[in-house]
């Protein structure tokens, strides 16, 4: 229970008390700022509070977004505004600043408004609501209550909750295919009491089953395969349009939404390449290339926001011209189906499912997620090359944590510390450098599983040091942790290849999956607000740089019959741990309610 707090008498007629109670508060009534700080110091610590004046005259979706919006330690509207517990202590010194005698009736008639005005000062977070056409207002006369009461009138706040449900910026397929009948159904699922988690929770459930109909290998298991992603996909746009339709946000609605939108894509390339081996074609190295291509590309996409979270400029040429282009009504649809967002590629990939084979369909994602992935590269490093910006301590810590460098790499930027200028390019020139030596000797060597290929990797690990020795506050800093994914990703795809034993890839694509899950749970930590997991995780799994001299030890020291069982193994070591960890975080994280509406494609 929440408590709300009316300053004065309320307004006959006015439906306020009970607007209030239907959005869960316990509604009481004080008449000055004193007996407001009294009520106030009376309510339980742990709840919410409320400060309504008792001449509001708006519609109820307003009062809903200002009063139980869970993402913000204070929100406010003309005259309503809330605290959650943490910023309740603002709130008392606001009420107690508050000077009685002649001369302040200006700061107590609107009550509401002055104590907005002190929390604004106090820096405390305070969300100011944008209403657009909602209507939220202190009706002083009567004349006023019914200009408002009109004005309310004139606006369906159903239809503005239900359009504001969805995403303002989507993909083509989302906007048009997608997102016209999702919302009802995200309404539907608020009017039943269902919460986003249930709903993402089925979107995986759906995205299983399909990966299991494309596993048969016959052409009905594709056909329908084919038709569960697409419903699994509505079911991903519902969940998140359910949070913002009942404003059920939380930070592990955000990490269940991303993981689990990896989970089922992954999930869904293996039941392919399952189903592709049943009718005799091995495309297991096309779906760990996708997967690689994939997670690397997200993780361009995550360390580039990290770097520029909180730049203090933006005067890039390039993205003037992209505010320019985005002008154009349809270069903004064009731009957006480039990038093979979630939507264009879980279409592709269920139509193709349908009517084609699974090496078409990884043929046709492997080609389009790289054209996307060079589009969207290239656009961030023309940005950040033409960009005056100081990159701050905040995203240089984000950038070494997305990097997982390990003990061996830790101990090799330790002995590196103070070479080399911070800002210069030497750090993604170190790391490009650690991938690309790697591999080159693995691509291009008859037989990379051997002891030299440990050594190369030693000389990776090396490099890799160099390169997170100083803070990575560069502009082209943020292609570190890419480098290193890649590395790492494509040297357990070549030599799982190499040994060219069956399992060897399925084995691989395991482990990589396990890999890939632990650097998600890092992203989605940081953009939580707790911070990257701990650092005793970090060094259990070895870092990059020590999975990736394990893995070529197994290599070099094992047949490849015995290489596919030491992957299985490490695989099923790396996953337990790391789910273990995040799942006891998540369930126990106090991190801030957050919904993710930048996910990346």
């Amino acid at each position: 229970m929440s408590t709300a707090i009316l300053t004065g008498s309320p307004v006959a007629g006015s439906p306020l008390e009970a607007d209030l109670r239907t959005l869960g508060f316990d509604v009481r009534t004080a008449n000055d700022a004193a007996a407001v700080a009294e009520l106030i110091a009376a309510v339980p610590a742990q709840e919410r509070v409320a400060v309504v004046d008792p001449r509001f005259v708006g519609h109820l979706h307003a009062l809903r977004l200002a009063l139980t919006d869970p993402r913000f330690p204070a929100a406010a509207v003309p005259g309503a505004l809330t605290v959650q517990p943490e910023a309740r202590g603002a709130l008392a010194r606001a009420l107690g600043r508050i000077p009685v005698g002649a001369g302040t009736a200006h700061l107590t008639d609107v009550l509401t408004d002055t104590l907005t005005a002190s929390l604004d000062r106090d820096e405390i977070g305070l969300h100011h609501v944008e209403l657009g056409t909602l209507v939220a207002t202190v009706a002083l006369t009567p004349a006023q209550r019914e200009g408002a009461r009109e004005s309310v009138a004139a606006v369906d706040d159903e239809a503005v909750r239900l359009r504001t449900a969805v995403k303002s910026r989507d993909g083509f397929f989302t906007t048009f295919c997608i997102s016209p009948y999702s919302r009802y159904l995200a309404r539907w699922c608020a009017r039943r009491g269902l919460t986003p988690n249930q709903v993402t929770t089925a979107s995986l459930v759906t995205a299983l089953i399909a990966a299991g109909c494309a596993a048969t290998g016959t052409r009905g298991g594709f056909v329908a395969a084919g038709l569960l992603l697409i419903f699994s996909f509505v079911l991903d746009c519902t969940d998140g349009q359910l949070a913002r339709y009942s404003l059920q946000y939380s930070t592990m609605g955000a990490w269940l939404d991303a993981t689990f939108d990896r989970a089922k894509e992954y999930a869904y390339y293996a039941g392919l390449a399952l189903g592709a081996a049943r009718g005799g074609d091995d495309v297991w190295a096309l779906a760990l290339g996708a997967m690689v291509l994939m997670t690397c590309r997200h993780v361009v996409d995550f360390s580039f926001n990290e770097a520029n979270h909180d730049a203090t400029a933006n005067t890039s040429p390039t993205a003037a011209l992209s505010g320019k282009l985005d002008s154009v009504g349809w270069t903004v649809w064009v731009r957006r189906m480039i990038v093979l967002p979630i939507g264009e590629r879980w279409a592709m990939i269920a139509v193709l499912t349908a009517f084609t084979t699974p090496r078409i369909v990884f043929y046709a994602l492997l080609i389009g997620c790289a054209l996307a992935a060079c589009y969207t590269t290239a656009g961030r490093v023309l940005r950040s090359l033409t960009r005056r910006a100081r990159r701050t301590d905040r995203a240089a810590r984000a950038l070494a944590d997305l990097a997982d460098s390990g003990p061996l790499a830790e101990r090799i930027a330790g002995g590196a510390r103070g070479r080399g200028r911070t800002g210069s390019f030497l750090a993604p020139v170190m790391a490009f450098l650690s991938a690309a030596v790697l591999l080159v000797w693995v691509i291009f060597q008859d037989d990379p599983s051997s002891w030299l290929t440990v050594g190369v990797a030693l000389c990776s690990a090396l490099l890799s040091g160099a390169a997170v020795s100083r803070p990575l506050k560069g502009a082209l800093d943020w292609l570190v942790p890419p480098f290193f994914r890649a590395g790492e990703y494509v040297t357990i795809l070549v030599l799982a290849a190499r040994a060219d034993v069956p399992g060897a890839l399925p084995a691989a694509f395991g482990l990589v999956a396990a890999v890939a899950y632990h650097h998600y749970d890092t992203v989605y930590r940081i953009r939580g607000g707790t911070g990257a997991p701990p650092r005793w995780l970090v060094r259990a799994t070895g870092g990059h740089e020590g999975r990736v001299l394990v893995v070529t030890v197994l290599a070099a020291a094992l047949p490849p019959e015995g290489f596919t069982i030491a992957l299985t193994a490490l695989a099923v070591v790396l996953a337990l741990l790391v789910l273990v960890e995040s799942i006891r975080f998540w369930v126990s994280s106090q991190a801030p309610a957050v919904h993710d509406e930048g996910e990346p494609a």
